[in-house]
C-alpha cells in the first residue's frame, strides 16, 4: 500500500519499515497487535498516522485500531527516549522510599510531573504500579533490566554508566 500523500509528520522510511512489518505478519485483522508491537519496538512509540496506515492496510477501521492501541497500557503514541526507566510505585517500593528514586531521576534528568522524556531523547521516566520484584524493593528497570535495592546514589551511578556508554 502506498504512503498517504500530503503533509506528513513522519518521513517515508517509517512507511517503508511499517510495510516490512505488515508483510512479515500478513494483512490480517488478527495481525494488528503483533504489528503494533513490532512498530513500537522499532520506533519506541506508535506514530498515530502510522497506526491509521496499518488499519487501512489490514482492512480494519481506524477506530478499531485506536481502541486496541489505547486499551493496552504498553502501547504509546508519544515518542520515548532510548532508555526507558520504569520506577515501581507499588506498596513494597513505596514503603522502602521508592519515591526518592523517582525524585532523584527527575532532578538528575531535568524532568517533571508533566515532562517525562529528556530533550535529547536519551531517557524517558515512567512510574508503574508494580514491577513484580517486591523482594528487591525499591526497584527500577532500564529497558526491562531490573535494578534492585535502589538508592539515590545508585540512581546517579546508573545514569553515569549509561551516559558513558553512549559517548
Amino acid at each position: 500500500m502506498d504512503a498517504p500523500m500530503g503533509k506528513s509528520t513522519v518521513d517515508r522510511s517509517f512507511y517503508d519499515i511499517t510495510d516490512e512489518i505488515i508483510a512479515a505478519h500478513g494483512c490480517f485483522q488478527k495481525s494488528l497487535i503483533p504489528i503494533m508491537q513490532d512498530i513500537q519496538a522499532h520506533f519506541r512509540y506508535i506514530p498515530p498516522e502510522i497506526l491509521s496506515y496499518v488499519a487501512k492496510s489490514i482492512g480494519i477501521t481506524e477506530a478499531k485500531a485506536y481502541s486496541v492501541a489505547t486499551f493496552y497500557e504498553n502501547f504509546s503514541f508519544e515518542q520515548k527516549g532510548k532508555y526507558v526507566i520504569k520506577v515501581c510505585d507499588g506498596t513494597a517500593c513505596h514503603v522502602r522510599k521508592g519515591t526518592l528514586i523517582l525524585e532523584t531521576l527527575k532532578e538528575e534528568l531535568g524532568l517533571s510531573d508533566t515532562k517525562h522524556t529528556t530533550d535529547d531523547m536519551m531517557f524517558t521516566v515512567e512510574t508503574v504500579s508494580c514491577l513484580g520484584a517486591c523482594g528487591l524493593a525499591p526497584v527500577m528497570t532500564v529497558n526491562d533490566e531490573v535494578h534492585p535495592s535502589m538508592t539515590p546514589e545508585k540512581v546517579i551511578e546508573t545514569l553515569r554508566k549509561i551516559r558513558e556508554s553512549n559517548c
